[in-house]
């Protein structure tokens, strides 16, 4: 049976696509191992510019509560509000220059997504459900961490089984069992011209 939050596309894509969804309510069931080896395991294997893979995840779950307050505490705090039940929190950062050369790496926050993308796909194949936040405090993240200079804390990530939304407060739930839409081709794929539709 299709959730309400599920996609409906104009053209056909594999399932996963539109079965993804970020939700704001989770379930405090743990997740294994075994499956967060596998989303960062898809993470790893997304492309990059010359292979560099800018990207490093510092992991947080609630079976670890120290390492877990210390990972939410970089959550901007209406992140924090509903982020603290999710079973696993996520702070991605960018690694700001070439390994080979020391030049700037300016699509490195691109090669992040590109990650996350990869991991949100895998994560949805499991069950999981994946909600990525830009709302993050980097300046306490690097404190906390230790990262160090030249890296930056980009975003953080939350992952878990989706709950029932009726504990979230009424405004974020309205969000949550809304259907999701997405702009027309027209507007998104162009050619000839910003702005002539290519559709």
């Amino acid at each position: 049976m299709s959730h309400p939050k599920h996609g409906r596309s104009d053209h056909p894509v594999h399932p996963l696509i539109t079965q993804r969804w970020s939700p704001y309510a989770y379930s405090d069931k743990p997740v294994s191992r075994e499956d967060l080896l596998a989303v960062f395991e898809a993470a790893r294997w997304a492309a990059s510019s010359y292979n560099e893979q800018p990207w490093v995840f510092l992991v947080a779950i609630k079976e670890q509560p120290e390492e877990y307050a210390k990972l939410l505490s970089c959550l901007v705090e209406p992140n924090q509000a509903w982020a603290k039940h999710a079973p696993v929190l996520v702070l991605a950062c960018i690694r700001t220059t070439f390994s080979r050369n020391g030049a700037p790496n300016p699509v490195a926050a691109h090669d992040l997504g590109l990650a996350a993308g990869n991991l949100c796909l895998e994560a949805t194949a499991r069950g999981l459900q994946v909600h990525q936040m830009g709302g993050i405090v980097p300046d306490r993240a690097r404190v906390l961490f230790g990262v160090p200079e030249g890296v930056q804390p980009f975003t953080a990530i939350a992952i878990g089984y989706a709950a029932d939304p009726v504990s979230l407060p009424d405004q974020v739930r309205v969000q949550e069992t809304t259907p999701r839409g997405r702009k027309p081709l027209s507007e998104i794929v162009h050619a000839g011209e910003f702005g002539k539709s290519w559709v």
